[in-house]
């Protein structure tokens, strides 16, 4: 059995979060040579990659960049929540999203040939999936632009990264409301920010469930237009953000509360994990 430094058996399991029976085999695979070891343990993770192409990720991170102008919101996902708070698997989010925002990536494939330092994040992420032994993807991206952002990232679990994470772009000056309206994002989940933006598609075809369920409650014929648009605003305030009763005090709409602020707000992302 060749000879290798026990040295170099601790740096490599430092570096690389390998076993000790896999580290120690490729030092002396090598001859104790830790360059060519170090080669062996990721060609040997990355050959298990592909191995687990088809596994699912439902943990991870969410993690967000505010560059002035534009804020980067990424979910970053892998298999089990033991890797999701280990310091190297939020360390690589890190890294990928600051390789991300810098690029001003829009899509996972802009954002996965963005540079980080010398090689890809495609690349970076296929390194750290062979070190962490798990399946690990960027699975969304979203680019606000806006004159300012209020980011809120919730933890669900105080020994995981964060889970739940919303980005609201607006115009005004006051940051803790804007703040708020986010804390109220991640709790409520719009998908839209005014009724104006609901897809007419949507919105008569919620119409007509509507209208046939209140039919079928027997409801007058003179009542049931008043009836189908109390009904339609249900609706609104189910995926309309200002439509919604504000999380803090349920007397208030979202839009009373940003327009007392002096706040419009121009668009908002939430991602959660797995969802």
């Amino acid at each position: 059995m060749a000879d290798f430094k026990l040295e170099d058996l601790k740096t490599l399991r430092e570096q690389l979060g390998t076993g000790m029976v896999e580290t120690k085999n490729a030092l002396v695979e090598a001859g104790g040579d830790l360059e060519k070891a170090t080669e062996l343990l990721r060609l040997r993770g990355a050959k298990n990659n592909a191995k687990r192409s088809d596994r699912s990720t439902s943990e991870g991170l969410i993690a967000a960049q505010d560059n002035g102008t534009s804020t980067t919101l990424i979910e970053l996902a892998c298999e089990t929540d033991f890797v999701a708070k280990s310091d190297k698997f939020i360390a690589l989010g890190n890294k990928v999203l600051e390789a991300v925002a810098a690029a001003g990536a829009t899509t996972v494939e802009e954002g996965l040939a963005a540079s980080a330092g010398t090689q890809s994040v495609s690349d970076l992420i296929g390194d750290e999936a062979a070190i962490l032994g798990e399946k690990i993807e960027l699975r969304r991206i979203e680019l606000l632009k806006g004159d300012h952002f209020a980011v809120y990232l919730h933890r669900t679990s105080q020994d995981l990264p964060p889970q739940v994470g919303v980005v609201v772009a607006y115009s005004g000056d006051d940051a803790e409301v804007a703040r708020s309206i986010a804390q109220h994002i991640s709790f409520a989940n719009p998908a839209f920010v005014s009724r104006e933006e609901v897809p007419a598609a949507d919105v008569e075809n919620e119409r007509r469930i509507v209208e046939e369920i209140s039919r079928g409650e027997g409801k007058p014929e003179a009542a049931l237009p008043k009836i189908i648009e109390g009904r339609l605003g249900a609706f609104y305030k189910q995926v309309a953000l200002l439509e919604q009763d504000y999380a803090r005090d349920n007397k208030l709409t979202v839009k009373k509360v940003a327009e007392t602020a002096g706040l419009t707000i121009t668009g908002f992302a939430r991602f959660k994990v797995g969802a």
